[in-house]
């Protein structure tokens, strides 16, 4: 049984400069963290040049194909029929990457596939998360 989604993307990196970059992206739903998605960047696309991921609520992702959704370090929004927005706040400045909608789409379909919306509680491992809380407090 499938319980984690990878999905190779195609973003663009919207900079300053006239030119715009175009970086393979990694998409990816694991159905033991059901309410977030992760967005992994290779090293090539990063100011680090090691593979960054930022995780965010998979709800999130779901708004903001539909409209300004976010307002915090991630936020979503579309940019026009064909293409969204996905802006990353960090203390060093901010990225912001435009994807195709259609793509999304597909992933979230898939993730849907895995865990319907508002069932992702009963993919929750409670008693693994508790030993985790309480291992750390000793």
């Amino acid at each position: 049984m499938i319980t984690v989604i990878e999905q190779a993307v195609q973003a663009r990196l919207v900079a300053t400069a006239p030119k715009v970059e175009t970086v393979p992206v990694t998409l990816c739903y694991d159905r033991s963290d059901p309410f977030a998605v992760r967005m992994a960047f290779p090293a090539l696309a990063t100011l680090e040049g090691v593979e960054v991921s930022w995780t965010f609520a998979r709800e999130l992702l779901m708004a903001g194909i539909q409209h300004p959704a976010g307002c915090g370090d991630v936020r979503v929004r579309p940019y026009d029929g064909d293409r969204t927005t996905i802006e990353f706040h960090a203390p060093e400045g901010v990225a912001i990457v435009l994807m195709t909608t259609a793509e999304i789409q597909r992933f979230l379909e898939r993730s849907r596939e895995l865990v319907p919306p508002g069932l992702e509680h009963r993919y929750l491992d409670m008693d693994h998360s508790l030993d985790q809380l309480m291992r750390g407090s000793c």
